[in-house]
């Protein structure tokens, strides 16, 4: 049973690199565009301001957002993708239109029980605009939920037979239908369940003035980033009494964000209320540098160095994606959605130890940032304005990067966690992969397994192929290690595992066509 499981958890951590993988480059852009277009960047660099360059700028971060605005689609359709067995399609397409059902559904609930919020302040109540339909930010969950249902619909009901009278709805056409209704109760309940975790999150708001209230904000961003959450989390106290109420010459402002754009960007730090400005930055964007600048390059080293050396050149590229992504774009889903469903025991020491780092910088008076982490904004905001402690804040962070980088090498080898890079065992360079022979790969793999008639699935992670089998006993391993692969394993029966390195999805494509011409 545990060993099932973890090859689950195993196969389902596969299907998030998907997104991830689409995610982090896109991020770049945006975080370079983004960072362009800034108003205190063009006020430093007027150039910038240029109309042309200007308009260039703002049209490729226009573009690139789609993405990002989409996240949950994209896990939608990934998840459905990499957890299916059956007609992987079939269950792309059933999961798009459950997670659309699940989306109108939650907004008919919105509706009907009048939570539904004006949009100018929705987005402080956990609501978000999705596709066109106002409904709760459920972030990459509610992507995440569609794509499992539409998995297991596909290979629950693929071949499903009903009475001739409804045979035309029979078979892959039952899949979407009954994804539909599956998502449109849960499109009804999760609401209802959210609701009430909405208010205790926001009767907690009580401890964020304390000492160690940096910490809640800190680790709690971080905790609710998967669910959503985050963006209603920080705005309890950037907009809310809830972060506290400030006097500034003779006018109250309510909230973080008001006070700091009055001293910030009116009063300066000339003004006597720039002493304010650790008390406001504690809860800002000084907690989001300590991820980007030096959790996220610790994290990433210790995913780099705890890999297998076959795909150490694969993880390389994957983890300087990710953080450049983080430091230009102030973006953090790719790293961290690449382990938080892996090891949610990890992702909240991780968000532990953020919260640490904040109450650090909040003990050392640093006042650097406003709502973006980015590298552009640390220039900004902590080395041209005056007055910051910006040093503090660079010692803070590289004693959090050490220790990042030791409890992230620990824990993964020391639990065996599966992060990018460590699926399999090493492989050997070979002349068939080396010249790039994939069909010849193929045909050797295919007769090897006992022919078409013995192969049941055919699927990959990082490094090998994973194929579900009718009899074991037909797999011929002599004739299979001459494909160049570099191990060979039976982890359940009728099941293999062959093992070809960063190149096995052009093997495993040239397989699927191999296959199909058959």
């Amino acid at each position: 049973m545990l060993k099932k499981y973890n090859q689950t958890i195993q196969k389902f951590g596969r299907t998030l690199l998907l997104p991830i993988g689409v995610m982090a480059p896109v991020g770049m852009v945006m975080g370079i565009t983004g960072a362009f277009v800034q108003s205190y960047m063009i006020a430093r660099f007027p150039i910038l301001g240029t109309p042309a360059i200007n308009t260039v700028l703002v049209s490729i971060r226009s573009i690139a957002s789609i993405v990002f605005d989409n996240i949950p689609l994209l896990f939608a359709m990934g998840v459905a993708y990499g957890m299916s067995k059956r007609d992987k399609g079939i269950s792309v397409f059933a999961s798009v239109i459950g997670y659309l059902v699940m989306l109108i559904s939650m907004n008919v609930w919105l509706t009907a029980t009048g939570n539904l919020a004006d949009p100018d302040v929705m987005s402080q109540v956990g609501q978000i605009q999705v596709l066109g339909i106002q409904t709760l930010n459920i972030n990459a969950l509610g992507g995440i939920i569609a794509g499992l249902v539409a998995a297991w619909a596909t290979d629950r009901f693929y071949n499903l037979q009903l009475p001739v009278a409804f045979a035309f709805f029979a078979g892959k056409k039952s899949v979407s239908i009954i994804c539909i209704g599956i998502m449109a109760l849960l499109g009804v309940t999760i609401p209802w369940v959210w609701q009430f975790l909405v208010a205790g999150l926001t009767k907690l708001s009580v401890i964020f003035l304390s000492p160690a209230g940096p910490f809640f904000t800190a680790a709690g961003e971080r905790a609710f980033i998967p669910f959503g959450l985050h963006h209603l989390w920080n705005s309890l106290f950037r907009f809310t009494e809830a972060g506290g109420s400030y006097v500034i010459n003779g006018e109250t402002y309510v909230g973080v964000v008001p006070a700091l754009n009055e001293i910030l960007f009116n009063l300066g730090p000339s003004s006597e209320y720039w002493s304010l400005m650790p008390s406001l930055t504690r809860f800002m964007a000084q907690q989001q540098m300590l991820c980007t600048m030096f959790a996220f390059p610790a994290i990433a080293l210790a995913m780099y160095r705890t890999s297998y050396k076959e795909n150490r050149p694969l993880v390389k590229s994957l983890m300087i994606t990710c953080v450049v992504t983080a430091l230009l774009g102030n973006v953090t889903e790719p790293l961290e959605f690449s382990f938080v469903f892996i090891s949610p025991v990890l992702y909240i020491i991780y968000a532990c130890i953020i919260g640490l780092g904040a109450v650090a910088l909040s003990f050392a008076h640093v006042g650097i940032g406003y709502i973006r982490g980015t590298i552009f904004d640390f220039a900004i905001f902590g080395l041209l304005y005056e007055d910051t402690n910006w040093l503090s804040f660079i010692i803070i962070g590289l004693v959090l990067s050490v220790v990042t980088y030791f409890v992230f090498k620990w824990f993964i080898l020391h639990f065996d966690i599966k992060t990018p890079g460590r699926e399999d065992a090493p492989s050997l360079d070979n002349t068939l992969i080396r010249e790039k022979q994939y069909d010849k790969i193929a045909e050797i793999v295919i007769e090897a397994l006992g022919g078409k008639s013995n192969i049941k699935n055919v699927d990959n992670c990082i490094t090998r192929l994973r194929i579900d089998l009718e009899d074991v006993k037909k797999v011929d391993k002599t004739k299979l290690e001459q494909s160049g692969c570099s191990g060979i394993f039976f982890p359940a029966p009728q099941h293999i595992h062959v093992v070809f390195g960063p190149m096995v999805e052009f093997v495993r494509n040239a397989v699927d066509e191999k296959l199909e011409k058959m």
